[in-house]
């Protein structure tokens, strides 16, 4: 009789532990989803907030367009990182951002507008804090006439995101040719 109590007891604290054990690694593996889940949430850009941020890049680019119309040095100098190195395609070689605003200044020398015909989306990648936009533009440098011809570019611009700020680091243009390769 002894021996059968000492049985069903040790049964007892077996399936006590056994209960135990399970409920531990399901609260560990509980514990480790969530961490994990934090851990990615944190360094993944949501949804929303590529899409906030595509907003944000686009609006961005078509504010470069803008200041460069309306001639805005400034605001269109602000828009470029400190290290910024890129290759305009109106340079023979890759500039820095201190001669950024060349390609302007040469045109609007010789009393040139330039006027925006045209911007066209191409694709966007987003990760993390950096960017890459690319993207069609027509435009015309007009004389006191009106007078220009069109010319689309075909841009691409690298952004750096530093805090809530997004900065040009890296770009290229080219113009498109007449009939581009599909």
């Amino acid at each position: 009789m002894l021996y059968e109590k000492m049985v069903g007891l040790i049964a007892n604290i077996h399936l006590y532990l056994v209960r135990f054990m399970r409920l531990r690694v399901l609260l560990f593996c509980a514990c480790s989803l969530a961490s994990a889940e934090h851990t990615f949430s944190s360094q993944a850009t949501s949804p929303s907030q590529a899409s906030g941020d595509e907003q944000t890049l686009w609006g961005l680019e078509r504010a470069y367009w803008r200041y460069v119309e309306d001639n805005d040095l400034a605001a269109y100098s602000d828009l470029w990182h400190k290290d910024f190195l890129g290759w305009p395609s109106v340079s023979s070689a890759p500039v820095r951002k201190d001669h950024i605003t060349d390609w302007i200044t040469s045109q609007t020398a010789k009393g040139l507008a330039f006027k925006t015909v045209e911007f066209k989306t191409a694709a966007i990648q987003i990760t993390g804090d950096v960017a890459f936009a690319c993207y069609w533009v027509t435009f015309r440098w007009v004389d006191k006439e009106g007078s220009g011809a069109p010319h689309t570019f075909r841009i691409t611009h690298a952004w750096l995101r530093s805090g809530k700020d997004w900065r040009i680091i890296g770009g290229m243009s080219m113009p498109e040719s007449e009939n581009p390769a599909k």
